[in-house]
């Protein structure tokens, strides 16, 4: 392979080693994560659930990640409730085609969230309209927003509860932290929720 075929593929890979070098290199970056480890764990453990919400990509992301709640992350244990709001055909055409796009996720929030309940909302320039109207309705009827956005945060960081910045401008590289910061975050949430020792031990009684 010629190296200037592998190049771009280098090059590629230092940018995104250098963001999360950044990402480690920032107290605020890991302290951010853990204050949203201890609320999703919180709502969960009430009783309570994650909607998650973004567009494009970070509606991927969103899907992605509610999966890993729903179904399982690391090991085998009970379900957890979250939601993407970007999945039901249905509801997003109709909602989109009756009152707009910019509220295709602010009326699934209002008809599917409640007070405790988390909002994880995903927006790489921190400006989409639905994405901002979407965390309003959240902090109106009482639950946590947490935004997942780039360096600047746009409009979204004044209105979140919490917001985690990906420290770069690049849409693709931001994307990788999302979901790297979502990777952290949903593991520890579920060690917290249900401990491998605890399942293990559960394990054993009904196999004895």
């Amino acid at each position: 392979m010629k190296r200037a075929a592998v190049a771009p593929v280098i090059e590629y890979l230092a940018q995104s080693r250098d963001v999360v070098q950044a990402a480690i290199d920032d107290p605020a970056f890991a302290g951010t994560v853990a204050a949203i480890v201890d609320r999703v764990a919180a709502a969960i453990s009430a009783g309570g659930k994650v909607l998650l919400a973004g567009n494009g990509g970070s509606a991927a992301d969103a899907q992605h990640l509610a999966g890993e709640l729903v179904g399982r992350f690391n090991y085998d244990r009970a379900p957890a409730a979250a939601i993407a709001l970007t999945t039901d055909t249905s509801a997003l055409t109709a909602i989109a085609n009756d009152y707009g796009y910019e509220r295709v996720f602010e009326r699934q929030v209002r008809a599917l969230g409640h007070k405790g309940d988390v909002l994880i909302a995903i927006s790489t320039s921190g400006r989409s309209p639905n994405i901002l109207r979407a965390i309003a309705a959240a902090r109106e009827i009482g639950m946590i927003a947490v935004g997942f956005t780039g360096k600047s945060g746009g409009e979204m960081a004044a209105l979140c509860d919490l917001c985690l910045f990906a420290p770069c401008e690049s849409t693709p590289l931001i994307q990788q932290i999302h979901m790297t910061a979502g990777h952290v975050i949903f593991g520890l949430v579920e060690e917290r929720l249900f401990p491998r020792v605890a399942i293990a031990q559960q394990q054993a009684t009904t196999a004895g």
